[in-house]
């Protein structure tokens, strides 16, 4: 295997100055590299051979756990010391050594992420950063806005990724709609101008089986055009009863570049997933703990999603000046769910539980289209990156709710099936929401300094109506909005590689869906952040170390919290007046020559609720613990040694205690989950099996499974899970 060698921040420039979706560092160039680090080390050091991908998608440019550039921070590539805000990656790399099968487990080595607040459930990719849900605001495809209103929250598909870029802060300088804790990127894996030919098989914990594919490359040897699938087939049981993860995934995309100035590339997506329509225990009203009794109905517990994307990344240069992009995606999801939930013993048989039952059918559809104008000059001794743009949103959501009654939960035998009555729709939600943007960012640099600074206005129209089936009345309520959101921002690079910055950043966020508690759709919310912090990326070596202090004010937050219902007690979205987040991240990414590759870090979030109800104002927000800390390690025994093949990988996340309700009244303890990897390379057997590896990956290890309050309502924590992987790469 090739040495990997560090990318020095100016070669990183040279291989971005290309506007080709998929540009190979030339021979030539990995010969020049070689020489020099010849001449400055007294020995050979083959250079990686790196994929360097352009565009404003926000693809990376990574060196195994180490991201160095992306398009995640300014639309425009740029590498991460440029950058003043806080940035993260999940390189591909780490996406194959630690083979994460949610969203979330994607998330649960990144500072400031705190995922599981909701314990094992399946059926959203709920999650927390710097103390703020950023579920419906924070998740980003390809630098395009992907809504999500009520239970209509997109799934994402670990394997359908090459990398997640991860923006922390208040972003609506270019993003419009984002939340105060930031912006996840998810880059959808892309056409390559190299062949790959990728068949795996796993199977697990839970009756998990699963096939996946992954084919790419030149369509032939003389058009300009490439092709990638990607696909999967899962099928499996889960920790909870009626709950399974059954998925069928296939991904289609295609680039046409008929120059070195012209980039053309269509990202398809079909999914159809099955899962419960509920996964919690049931919380006993008495004591207010989490019981390992199922709450739901096994004979009523069904949800299906199916959701589709189509997409497009159009570039051209125009001249060395100036360069337009245009990127668009249509995205649909249709939710059929059925629900029950016990809530409360029955008044006269105290082991039967009584319950409530409903029935939705959700449909999100969504447009996202961003047009953006790029021009490189120079000014005297300034060096100019302007970007100029213009984007839109058209989202429609429609909501058919209906509610009714379970047959008891016996408590003597929890699992039971219990048959429900059909339960008819009683009311009709609509809403369309119309965002409109213009924004510009200049990145100014003189010498070692880089000055970003961005402003944007957004114009939001919201038109909701809801209507009372049984009487065909309707309410409809509108609402306009409209906010200016900037950035500024200050970098200065040291010739061996420190680089200190200090930001302001604002956020301008509408929000979809409705509150059932008033019957109103939900306020806009706004936020600001001051931020300074360090990146140093270390000469010589392949490693990246960065440290951030942060301050942010939110209004109008939504969050979950149970509410009494006329129906009964339910789980639902509800907005506070301020909350305020103060802390430190430190997160250190490596991989070294030897084969050892870790990625560290560590977090203080102090989240206090400033403006909310009498029981809640001054209180800390639910579920947010102050400390967290992760590290995972991954090493390959080298070639020319005893083991030869083997590689293994292990990991720790700590999470420090917090409070279970924004009252205060009760705590999550803390704990220490462990995670682990080991694989084989049958290569090292026989030249003839070059390709095929096995690798086991494990989650919560040691199968802790401790109870987690947030906003009042008690889970636990998802169990071990254990998967075995054959994959054959040609």
């Amino acid at each position: 295997m090739p040495a990997t060698r560090t990318l020095l921040l100016p070669l990183v420039r040279a291989a971005l100055a290309g506007t080709s979706v998929l540009t190979l560092v030339t021979a030539a160039y990995a010969q020049e590299a070689q020489q020099e680090d010849t001449a400055s080390n007294g020995d050979s050091t083959a250079l990686e051979t790196l994929v360097v991908n352009g565009g404003s998608g926000g693809v990376i440019t990574a060196d195994g756990y180490v991201g160095i550039s992306s398009a995640t921070g300014a639309k425009v590539d740029t590498p991460f010391l440029e950058t003043p805000q806080s940035i993260s990656t999940v390189t591909e790399q780490q996406l194959k050594d630690r083979n994460p099968q949610t969203l979330l487990e994607t998330f649960a080595y990144t500072p400031g992420t705190r995922v599981g607040a909701f314990g094992f459930d399946p059926r959203f990719d709920s999650f927390t950063v710097r103390g703020f849900d950023v579920t419906y605001t924070g998740v980003f495809r390809d630098n395009l806005r992907q809504p999500g209103a009520s239970s209509s929250v997109f799934k994402n598909e670990p394997y359908g990724l090459e990398g997640v870029s991860i923006l922390r802060g208040p972003s609506s300088a270019l993003y419009g709609a984002s939340g105060a804790g930031g912006l996840f990127n998810l880059i959808t894996k892309r056409p390559t101008e190299v062949p790959l030919h990728e068949l795996q098989l796993q199977y697990g914990t839970d009756n998990r089986y699963q096939g996946q594919f992954d084919f790419s490359g030149p369509v032939n040897e003389t058009d300009p055009f490439y092709y990638r699938l990607t696909g999967l087939l899962r099928d499996s049981d889960t920790e909870q009863v009626s709950v399974p993860d059954v998925r069928a995934y296939i991904a289609p995309a295609f680039t046409w570049k008929p120059d070195e100035d012209t980039r053309l590339t269509v990202l398809g997506e079909y999914s159809r997933t099955k899962t419960g329509g509920t996964a919690a225990y049931y919380n006993d009203p008495v004591t207010g703990e989490v019981t390992d009794i199922f709450a739901g109905n096994p004979d009523f517990n069904d949800s299906v999603q199916k959701q589709a994307r189509l997409a497009y990344e159009f570039e051209h240069r125009l001249n060395e000046t100036f360069t337009f992009r245009q990127n668009a995606r249509i995205s649909t999801l249709n939710t059929d769910t059925d629900w029950a939930f016990a809530y409360a013993p029955n008044a006269i048989d105290p082991t039967l539980l009584d319950s409530s039952a409903g029935t939705f059918d959700e449909r999100l559809t969504a447009f996202v289209l961003d047009n953006q104008m790029v021009a490189e000059f120079d000014t005297g001794a300034l060096d100019h990156t302007l970007l100029a743009g213009i984007d839109y949103t058209k989202l429609r959501f429609r909501s058919l709710d209906g509610r009714g009654v379970s047959p008891p939960l016996d408590t003597n035998n929890p699992e039971q099936g219990r048959p429900v009555s059909s339960i008819d729709f009683d009311t009709r939600t609509v809403q369309d929401q119309w965002q409109f943007g213009t924004y510009l960012q200049d990145q100014i640099r003189y010498d070692a300094w880089t000055l970003t600074g961005g402003v944007r206005h957004d114009w939001v129209s919201t038109e909701t109506s809801t209507t009372d089936l049984a009487t065909d009345t309707s309410n409809v309520v509108s609402q306009n909005d409209k906010e200016f959101s900037g950035r500024i921002g200050l970098t200065y690079e040291f010739d061996f590689g420190l680089a200190p910055y200090i930001s302001y950043s604002t956020a301008f966020a509408p929000n979809a869906g409705l509150n059932k508690e008033t019957n109103q759709p939900f306020k806009p919310t706004e936020s600001e952040q001051e931020e300074i912090g360090i990146k140093y990326l270390m000469p010589n070596s392949n490693t990246l170390i960065t440290a951030a202090l942060f301050n942010i004010d939110q209004t109008n937050s939504l969050y979950y919290e149970v509410v009494d219902l006329p129906s009964g007690p339910e789980n639902i979205q509800v907005q506070r007046g301020k909350v305020r987040s103060r802390g430190f991240e430190l997160e250190a990414n490596t991989s070294l020559d030897n084969g050892l590759s870790l990625v560290a870090s560590y977090t203080y979030t102090d989240a206090k609720i400033l403006q909310g109800s009498a029981d809640t104002t001054g209180n800390y927000v639910s579920s947010v613990p102050r400390h967290m800390a992760s590290v995972w390690a991954y090493y390959t025994l080298p070639e020319d040694g005893p083991g030869y093949g083997l590689g293994f990988g292990a990991g720790a996340r700590f999470l420090g205690s917090s409070y279970g309700n924004d009252q205060n009244t009760t705590r999550n303890s803390s704990r220490v989950l462990f995670d682990a990897a080991a694989h084989y390379d049958f290569a090292a057997i026989d030249k003839k099996y070059e390709g095929l590896r096995l690798q086991v990956n494990a989650t919560n290890l040691f199968d802790r499974r401790e109870p987690v309050c947030s906003a009042g309502f008690c889970y636990r924590d998802q169990g071990r899970t254990v998967i075995g992987s054959l994959r054959y790469n040609w």
